[in-house]
């Protein structure tokens, strides 16, 4: 039996918008197991950025509310620890994040090493060493020397494992003078220096070209598999799903659909929805099929499985239930009353 590291269960999410109550997530399942690459797919708008902003604690507070559900992380329910708790222990140490745009991440007026060893100072796995917070001697802002030191080796050892030249110098430069996939390997390295056991990965691919694209997802399979760290990783791109992920959540209009193995989820998908996506990927066969119908809004989202408008199977039944997870094999389910027969669609490509 496999040991979730991850647990959502029942989560439901909505925010208060000028046009009414969105409700963005409904009975939301998801699990994620140590060391295991999961990914998140699905439409924009489908709902995979706000659970992983709920898993991590930053949801707005003047407009999101969490309505029902838990977030169990090793066992404990992230939702009722108090937000100073989250921040010191959980956020940016336990749970780390790789955001989308690495242009963005930087401060443009400091340099890259002042940014990485001021988030070693607040998050550096020897924090809580007493022989570091012991340390007499203290420069920086009450920074440890000797712990500065030890960080700054760490720090300079990660980079070289993803694979910048010269980190010393890397270290003294300012954002602009790096390369974008620079900028993502360093943003990957400041995921690790924590020593989390867990990686929220935001689309990390999007901003770089498909040869740095590669290299990435390459890198960051390598070295999670390395050191035993799950990663959630979010995207539309159904091919760098196929590249990275051990197994796949799609989510459509703020619910999941499907959870199945890599192989599974491409080859035999059990849901409609899941089907109907991957039929709408360009082939030679069939050149653009798109699924007919649109999104629903979430401020009056259709009841029972929020799919069902647009789907070929539906009953009555779907409607007005929102299904049950139906196992199809191991760590494979679908919420469906109408799982279509097992056949090949082909992998993504």
């Amino acid at each position: 039996m496999i040991s979730n590291l991850l647990r959502v269960h029942d989560l439901r999410v909505s925010f208060a918008t000028e046009a009414g109550i969105a409700h963005v997530l409904d009975r939301v399942d998801f699990t994620i197991a140590k060391g295991e690459i999961v990914g998140l797919v699905g439409e924009s708008g489908c709902g995979k950025t706000t659970l992983a902003r709920t898993i991590l604690g930053v949801l707005p507070e003047n407009s999101a509310r969490i309505d029902s559900g838990v977030v169990e992380f090793e066992g404990e329910n992230l939702l009722d620890k108090p937000s100073e708790e989250l921040s010191d222990k959980i956020r940016g140490r336990a749970i780390t994040f790789i955001p989308q745009d690495p242009f963005s991440s930087f401060n443009p007026v400091f340099t890259i090493g002042t940014q990485i060893m001021e988030l070693m100072k607040w998050k550096s796995p020897a924090r809580d060493d007493p022989y570091y917070a012991n340390s007499a001697s203290r420069f920086w802002n009450g920074y440890p020397s000797t712990r500065y030191e030890a960080d700054k080796g760490r720090v300079l050892e990660l980079l070289r494992e993803v694979q910048l030249p010269e980190p010393e110098a890397i270290l003294a430069k300012y954002p602009h003078e790096v390369s974008g996939g620079q900028r993502q390997r360093l943003m990957i390295a400041m995921a690790l220096l924590p020593e989390p056991k867990m990686i929220i990965a935001d689309e990390p691919t999007t901003a770089l070209d498909v040869t740095i694209q590669a290299q990435i997802l390459h890198l960051l399979r390598t070295l999670a598999r390395e050191r035993d760290v799950a990663v959630l990783f979010t995207t539309h791109d159904l091919g760098t799903t196929y590249e990275i992920c051990d197994r796949v959540t799609v989510m459509y209009a703020g619910q999941e659909m499907e959870t199945a193995p890599s192989d599974g989820f491409f080859n035999t998908p059990s849901h409609p929805y899941t089907r109907d996506l991957l039929q709408s990927l360009p082939s030679r066969e069939h050149g653009i099929k798109g699924i007919p119908g649109d999104i629903p809004a979430l401020i009056s989202p259709p009841g029972g499985c929020r799919f069902h408008p647009r789907c070929t199977a539906a009953s009555e039944r779907c409607s007005v239930e929102r299904p049950d997870h139906t196992q199809i094999s191991e760590r494979h389910n679908v919420r469906c009353f109408h799982p279509v027969a097992h056949k090949s669609v082909g992998a993504a490509s």
